[in-house]
């Protein structure tokens, strides 16, 4: 019998109300490099991952039901978080919310805020490994 399990993320979606908007605060801010796939379609680009902008205004029929706003996730960072507080206070960009988390691999020190659409974003060190 096969084994079936997931190995990873390839990349995620957001849908965005003002792609230039969100290219820009995702480059300023998080060190990101925004890439058009396609005439329109841009993506921003991590390391080996990548989250996929969706403008709101022309939705695909299969995502018609995504809003922008509606996303949550974490990104993981060798840079300390005492120095992403700085970064993002001198950026003008809000802290929600800090502290120690449970994460995919172990404990997470993490810092979140809001991006452009409302989107919750965390950016966390791995603290210890489990």
């Amino acid at each position: 019998m096969t084994e079936f399990r997931v190995t990873g993320f390839d990349h995620i979606v957001l849908c965005v109300r003002h792609v230039a908007a969100t290219r820009d605060f995702y480059e300023r801010v998080l060190g990101m490099t925004a890439r058009e796939e396609r005439p329109g379609k841009y993506s921003l680009q991590f390391g080996e991952n990548k989250i996929s902008l969706q403008d709101a205004a022309n939705s695909p029929t299969i995502a018609r039901d995504t809003v922008p706003g509606s996303g949550n996730f974490c990104l993981l960072s060798d840079t300390p978080v005492a120095e992403w507080r700085a970064h993002l206070e001198a950026q003008g960009v809000a802290i929600i919310d800090a502290g120690l988390r449970d994460g995919a691999t172990g404990t997470i020190d993490s810092l979140y805020f809001h991006d452009p659409d409302g989107n919750l974003v965390e950016v966390s060190n791995l603290v210890d490994r489990r």
